[in-house]
């Protein structure tokens, strides 16, 4: 069994190659995640870790300068063989010298692992523990692609089918942006959005440089829906690898009158399709049957599209600073109970 090397990887096309060889990669290791949080002031690292020569794993990890406490994160990654038992053992060793190394109280890891005994258990064993928060969207609902657009259309819900129908009817236009100049109305958008539906938006600059980074390749679109030239809808579509999510979306008060965003939704799934994509991830949705969930409205809107619910495993933290640990639990418990999330 070769030797296991641990080294910086500096080069994107190295970086990408591997990743393009895994499909349940997606963009939150991709690259491009890299250089958005470089973009705002954060620190970053990418390791490869290599078996001789070959490279078989790769992990990105983003530092936090939480005020309760540096802490590290590594979400939908890192990737790598997870029935290597000597590569993750590797990995888990790794991980540990970087927290330190960068002084952090913990590190978050949310995998592209399903949620089963042998995910849980191999991150027991490396010493982990379960996270009080989540790190990036762990249920979600996810489309396949390799069905034809009429077999996708008779797998919806038949109320979704009805209002693309409707809104093709109603003269409801679909466009796409590439351009970060856009954001802009997405941003005021999804404020009006949070205010009526009690979240926390996120900052312009977060949006602006997010989309930015990935619409240079091609790989974010922010769609539009329009009736009469009033605003219906927003919808920002990450296109990455074999996975096209939808990240983020808004919309106004219009829009409870024309459906403008299931029309959305259908324009980025029959462009997914044309890229050769394999799924098409709504993000997260809340667990089916819990009405009272804050977002259980927004999960019957994307599961009516005929998706299957997928699992990922949840958050889990890496402690090296127990005492500053307990306060950041203790934060993020009551944080949860306020947000009811």
């Amino acid at each position: 069994m070769p030797a296991i090397t641990i080294k910086t990887i500096e080069e994107e096309k190295v970086w990408e190659a591997f990743l393009a060889k895994h499909p349940e990669a997606n963009f939150l290791q991709s690259w491009y995640w890299g250089e958005f949080n470089k973009s705002l002031g954060k620190n970053i690292h990418r390791l490869g870790y290599f078996e001789g020569s070959k490279l078989a794993g790769v992990m990105l990890s983003v530092t936090e300068a939480a005020r309760r406490g540096r802490y590290m994160a590594v979400a939908g990654g890192p990737i790598l063989d997870w029935h290597n038992q000597n590569l993750v053992r590797i990995w888990a060793e790794s991980l540990r010298q970087l927290i330190n190394d960068q002084k952090c109280v913990f590190v978050r890891v949310r995998p592209q692992l399903i949620s089963n005994d042998f995910a849980k258990t191999i991150f027991a064993q490396a010493g982990f523990r379960p996270s009080p928060m989540h790190l990036s969207a762990e249920l979600t609902s996810q489309l396949d692609l390799s069905k034809s657009e009429d077999e996708i259309m008779a797998d919806m819900r038949q109320q979704t089918r009805y209002e693309i129908r409707k809104a093709i009817k109603q003269c409801v236009k679909v466009s796409q942006s590439s351009s970060p100049q856009d954001l802009k109305a997405f941003y005021d958008l999804q404020m009006e959005t949070a205010k009526r539906q009690g979240f926390v938006p996120f900052s312009y600059d977060f949006l602006e440089k997010q989309f930015r980074t990935f619409a240079e390749h091609d790989m974010a679109k922010l769609y539009s829906a329009h009736r009469d030239g009033k605003l219906l809808a927003q919808a920002f579509v990450i296109f990455y690898g074999e996975e096209a999510a939808y990240h983020y979306g808004a919309s106004t008060l219009e829009g409870r009158k024309y459906p403008g965003a299931p029309l959305i939704q259908w324009q980025a799934i029959r462009e997914a399709k044309k890229r050769g994509m394999s799924r098409y991830n709504f993000w997260g949705v809340a667990p089916a049957g819990e009405a009272s969930h804050r977002f259980h409205g927004v999960s019957v809107f994307k599961r009516g599209f005929g998706g299957e619910d997928v699992e990922y495993l949840h958050a889990q933290d890496l402690v090296v600073n127990k005492t500053k640990y307990a306060l950041n639990l203790a934060v993020e418990v009551a944080r949860k109970k306020i947000r009811h999330v």
